[in-house]
């Protein structure tokens, strides 16, 4: 009885002690695999929220979720194919962190994936997009971004040391909109994050995207430039100016690539001379319409008419550029793209996307205009400029002269009263004959001494005081404004848009005042005009002043588009070609 006691008390202790210690044994196991397919619920529901197809694995024994998320890299949306998307927020932006890109819309492309083992939904990170650099500022500028100064400056100085949060660019109402993030997930790469709301976008399809600018199409028009045949077909290197002559070399090499025989040189004749009048039909017909320009590091890369009837940009039918091109043997070019540069800053933007050399604002800035050469032009008046040269006194001379000839005309007539008449007639022949000849050796006299003057004068007007190229500009906006070439009321920027307006669409115009340009740096070089430039300068005075209204654009600007915020702009954006965005 005591052993059926015993027996029974050993499988109680069994039953009421040992099950409730395996069960607590394995409570632990089901505790983690609970915890763990509930966390793991919880980050697919945050997946499927974000519009991410991540992959997820659970080890409920470790309780760790190991998490695979897809790695993209994203580019902006077509501004015109794709409208609602480029202008607008994203309908499912991502809730997990690192995921700040997916608050705008972007195109996409698989590149690889991150995977993550976690513990919490809190310690789930999205992968960083890769995306270029540039194209992430062009589109935050074209919604209304605006750059913040003092975070581009820390950036270009500390690099990937700039302190997190530090902002590059701000809503038009002071709100954080691209900032640095950690680098956590960047892979030495700069990591940035961005923020953007609907109410932010103060731009839509009408305005123009960054680094293009709108020249209006002038009030009053420019002279006509018939198109030339040595126009037509190019100058400096023998580009063409004409798109329309583009056109018709692509023609002929299509002809040649199909085998046809090349047409006879009467007919290209006919054909060259119905391109010159194409070209000025195009030029007359779009001499009252605004032209668009894009403006990159290399310069002018596209000029696009504005139609008549459309409002949207950008417009199809670019205009033939290749000659306005920036280049180094090309100096016209690049004095088009900077005078483009200098007359699209305003208070608000700085189109700062090119870089103008250093050479043109050392040009732009510098006096190498004597006030002497312009009064001697016509352009100013005496009592503009101060004393610089030898007076004028062939007029007091003159009248001297007269006063001396008739004092002694009258004595001579007073002699030859005295005469019998048969003297005073051959008195009277003497008289008649020394005076012609007197009056000839004067004339030849006088011619001489008026050559010496002005070669003397111009000398002296080579070595006069210069003008700042601002003060040259105010003064030719006067001369332009008193031929009526521009409206009274127009500004110096004002007349620099009419005549980039004329440059970009008449190659003749553009090759008068790329002449001008480059005798500016001709006078630097040569510490100053020779009587060759004044020549130039005095045949064609018109192009003078378009030239001289060009260069107090670039001088005026010439803060602005060499100022802290464009060169440290386009120092970063040297240095980092694509970040990382989360």
């Amino acid at each position: 009885m005591s052993a059926a006691n015993n027996s029974t008390s050993a499988s109680d202790v069994i039953t009421y002690i040992g099950v409730p210690l395996a069960v607590l044994g394995v409570m632990p196991i089901l505790y983690n695999t609970a915890v763990t397919l509930v966390v793991q619920s919880n980050i697919r529901q945050m997946l499927r929220n974000s519009k991410l197809e991540g992959v997820t694995r659970s080890d409920v024994f470790n309780r760790v979720i190991e998490i695979e998320i897809p790695r993209y890299a994203i580019k902006p949306c077509d501004r015109l194919r794709d409208r609602e998307e480029y202008w607008s927020t994203s309908r499912s932006p991502s809730i997990i962190p690192g995921g700040s890109w997916m608050t705008l819309n972007w195109r996409k492309r698989l590149i690889g994936s991150r995977t993550q083992r976690v513990a919490y939904t809190d310690q789930v990170r999205q992968p960083q997009a890769e995306v270029a650099f540039d194209d992430l500022v062009s589109y935050l500028l074209d919604l209304g971004a605006v750059p913040e100064p003092e975070g581009w400056k820390i950036l270009r100085s500390n690099g990937l040391w700039t302190p997190v949060g530090w902002d590059l660019m701000k809503g038009l109402s002071g709100q954080k909109a691209l900032s640095i993030a950690p680098l956590d997930d960047s892979d030495g790469n700069l990591s940035l994050a961005i923020a953007w709301s609907s109410n932010w976008t103060t731009r839509d399809l009408d305005s123009l995207p960054p680094y293009w600018i709108r020249l209006p199409p002038p009030i009053l028009p420019l002279p006509k430039y018939e198109a030339a045949k040595e126009v037509v077909e190019g100058y400096g290197g023998g580009e063409s100016t004409g798109q329309e002559n583009a056109g018709e070399l692509a023609s002929s090499r299509a002809e040649e690539s199909l085998g046809k025989e090349p047409e006879p040189k009467g007919k290209e004749v006919l054909q060259s001379n119905a391109t010159i009048d194409t070209v000025q039909q195009q030029a007359d017909a779009n001499s009252t319409r605004a032209i668009c320009c894009h403006i990159s590091s290399e310069g002018l890369v596209e000029a696009i008419p504005q139609a008549d009837h459309a409002q949207v940009f950008p417009l199809p039918e670019p205009l033939y550029i290749d000659h306005l091109k920036a280049s180094s043997i090309n100096l016209g070019g690049v004095w088009l793209a900077s005078a483009l540069t200098a007359y699209g800053v305003s208070s608000n933007t700085v189109l700062w996307n090119y870089k103008v050399p250093k050479e043109i604002v050392r040009l732009a800035s510098s006096p190498l205009i004597p006030c002497g050469v312009l009064e001697l032009l016509g352009i100013v008046d005496g009592s503009q400029t101060p004393d610089w040269g030898t007076p004028d006194v062939s007029g007091q001379r003159s009248l001297e002269r007269l006063a001396r000839r008739s004092r002694n005309h009258v004595q001579v007539l007073a002699r030859e009263a005295q005469l019998s008449p048969q003297e005073r007639m051959k008195a009277q022949t003497e008289r008649m004959a020394r005076e012609r000849q007197e009056d000839f050796e004067h004339f030849m006299s006088e011619s001489a001494e008026r050559r010496r003057f002005l070669d003397q004068r111009r000398r002296e007007a080579f070595q006069s005081p210069k003008w700042a190229p601002s003060l040259l500009g105010d003064h030719m906006l006067a001369w332009l404004k008193a031929r009526h070439h521009v409206p009274e009321s127009a500004t110096v920027k004002e007349a620099t848009g009419q005549a980039l307006h004329g440059i970009v669409l008449n190659g003749v115009f553009a090759k008068k005042i790329f002449t001008i340009l480059e005798l500016w740096k001709d006078w630097a070089s040569n510490a100053g005009m020779r009587k060759e430039d004044y020549d130039t300068l005095q045949a064609d005075i018109e192009s003078f002043a378009w030239a001289a209204v060009l260069v107090a654009v670039v001088s005026q600007a010439g803060e602005a588009v060499e100022g802290r915020l464009a060169s440290d702009m386009q120092e970063c954006l040297r240095m980092w070609k694509y970040v990382r965005l989360g």
